[in-house]
């Protein structure tokens, strides 16, 4: 995909954050799962598809959001396409049952997840975490994400992120920008 040099992601733990390599080391989905080591400056979604030739369409980016609900704090994890925005205070808001969702902040993100901040990705959250995937990343034959880490980007099958644990397949979560 583009110019990416990929290679089988369980080859590479050196690309890949400690979380989700140990997600990948016990999902039957590893196989499929593909990384690629990317300069850490270019991480963030445009320059990264700019320098790499990689479409916004075939791009996914993974949002942190959180909500308050009885005075604890309820995370959520949205994979949309690169092409729209997630609608968190509308479809999210109401799958995390809160008044109001915002995007968590970075230091919260990173300490949650153990990931770094612009490499946030849906494998290996935290299991109490819903994943919303929206159908569109779901229906995509072959999805870049994060890999945890800001030096990596990883490809597989947009319908292997459906099958996630935790994960839920929304309509429409991801909105026009």
């Amino acid at each position: 995909m583009g110019t990416l040099q990929t290679e089988p992601a369980v080859s590479r733990p050196d690309l890949l954050a400690p979380p989700v390599l140990a997600a990948l080391q016990t999902w039957d989905r590893a196989g499929e799962v593909q990384v690629a080591p990317i300069d850490p400056e270019l991480a963030d979604t445009a320059a990264f598809c700019e320098a790499y030739q990689v479409g916004l369409d075939v791009s996914a980016n993974c949002v942190v959001v959180a909500g308050k609900r009885e005075g604890l704090v309820r995370y959520a994890a949205c994979l949309v396409l690169a092409t729209t925005r997630a609608d968190v205070n509308g479809v999210v808001r109401r799958r995390l049952d809160v008044r109001k969702a915002s995007f968590a902040p970075m230091d919260s993100a990173v300490s949650e997840t153990g990931m770094q901040y612009g490499g946030i990705t849906p494998i290996g959250l935290p299991a109490a975490w819903p994943i919303l995937v929206d159908a569109a990343v779901a229906a995509t034959p072959q999805v870049i994400i994060g890999s945890g880490i800001r030096g990596s980007k990883i490809m597989l099958p947009g319908k292997a992120l459906a099958d996630l644990p935790g994960a839920v397949v929304i309509d429409d979560l991801g909105i026009s920008s």
